[in-house]
């Protein structure tokens, strides 16, 4: 077990279904992430840079692309959710459309590969 799943593991019910969900569709839109931890959080890397973490917190779900550029370019189908510089709120009642967080875990890996260049 990685990192990730080491993490989730320590999650439990809607919550831990409401996070794997978050990887399950990372790992589809970029499958050559890898595990791993980014700013003290196990995440998926991307080109050895943090592409996305989701972690429960005591009142809510977040979603860190590592990017607030990336959440800021994604604010119209983010809508309805709390957000930060750097996070997205969410709960497992409450989830991210599929679209949108296919669309956020995109803009990620473009701009890495952006900075990569």
């Amino acid at each position: 077990m990685g990192t990730v799943g080491t993490y989730l593991g320590t999650v439990e019910g809607a919550d831990r279904a409401a996070l794997e969900r978050i990887y399950a569709i990372a790992g589809e839109v970029v499958p050559e992430a890898e595990e791993g931890t980014s700013y003290a959080m196990a995440a998926l890397l991307y080109r050895g840079k943090g592409l996305v973490a989701a972690v429960q917190a005591r009142k809510f779900l977040s979603i860190y692309p590592y990017s607030g550029a990336v959440i800021a370019a994604n604010s119209e189908v983010l809508a309805g959710f709390e957000t930060t510089t750097g996070s997205i709120h969410f709960s497992a009642e409450h989830q991210l459309p599929d679209a949108a967080l296919r669309r956020i875990v995109e803009a990620r890996r473009a701009e890495i590969d952006a900075k990569s260049r």
